[in-house]
């Protein structure tokens, strides 16, 4: 498997990374890592379906991660602009610049500029490689058309569902990062201080600190190792506590004022004769 992984590697030209829809922690971790590994040897990308949330920013390089899957194409789209108002779009050369007119119909302005739209698409990638999931319902890229004549490759823990060829990496192991320490360290691709850190978060968010039943011997040399290789423990970013304010009793506390008179009867402090009642 080191050696089929190796020559898939060599022999590509363009690689893309392809991260599983809501992926967790670990998977991102070795995506990340399996594309600081690569990028300078091969022209490489790492992509994924959903947003990177606040909780993978500890990862180093997490801004390289991208949803777009890749840059073959350049695409000018007129966004808020009636297609049917063109006549025709043409191209022209001069002086070797290119040149793109879209000519609109009688009675109609052409697209402004705020209207234009530039974006890039296409895959330009040969080797394809899927991080995590469990089947291609996770990774919804794959049914695009662009990835026909691409080799496509897997890397994790339980064998991914697919029907079309999918080389397979998988093999048990405490986490996704786990298994990508193995391969960089195994095909002796580059493993600097960012890429061992990574892999070093991935593989304790992954086993749960440890705890799970896949970690092995093996789990805890090949963590060793990446400390070695200069891998940094990092905390986990805790969000600190709210303080509330104390609660009030229900019952209200009743203070016992004593009502000031302000201006007595004249004849309020001279004594008083009382007569009792009789009673029949």
């Amino acid at each position: 498997m080191n050696e089929s992984f190796s020559s898939l590697i060599d022999s590509a030209s363009s690689i893309l990374i392809l991260l599983p829809n809501k992926p967790y922690f670990d998977q991102v971790a070795a995506g990340l890592s399996l594309y600081l590994s690569l990028r300078d040897k091969k022209s490489t990308a790492v992509s994924c379906p959903s947003p990177m949330t606040v909780g993978f920013n500890r990862l180093i390089g997490v801004n390289k991660i991208s949803s777009e899957l890749g840059s073959k194409n350049l695409l000018i789209t007129f966004p808020n602009y009636d297609a049917g108002n063109i006549e025709k779009v043409s191209y022209d050369i001069e002086n070797g610049e290119f040149k793109l007119t879209v000519v609109p119909k009688d009675g109609f302005n052409a697209p402004q500029k705020e209207q234009i739209g530039v974006n890039h698409s296409g895959i330009s990638a040969d080797l394809i490689i899927l991080i995590g999931g469990a089947n291609e319902s996770h990774f919804p890229a794959l049914s695009q058309k662009d990835f026909e004549g691409a080799r496509i490759a897997h890397i994790g823990t339980r064998t991914l569902t697919s029907e079309r060829g999918v080389m397979s990496f998988a093999r048990p192991g405490s986490s996704v990062s786990e298994l990508i320490a193995s391969l960089i360290k195994e095909n002796e691709l580059p493993m600097d201080v960012d890429t061992a850190t990574n892999l070093v978060m991935g593989i304790e968010d992954g086993s749960s600190n440890f705890t799970s039943s896949e970690v092995i011997p093996e789990t805890f040399e090949m963590f060793a190792h990446l400390l070695r290789s200069g891998g940094q423990r990092q905390p986990k970013v805790k969000l600190s506590p709210v303080s509330f304010p104390q609660a009030e009793p229900v019952t209200e506390q009743i203070e016992n004022k004593e009502e000031m008179v302000e201006n007595p009867p004249s004849d309020w402090l001279q004594p008083k004769v009382y007569k009792g009642t009789s009673v029949s």
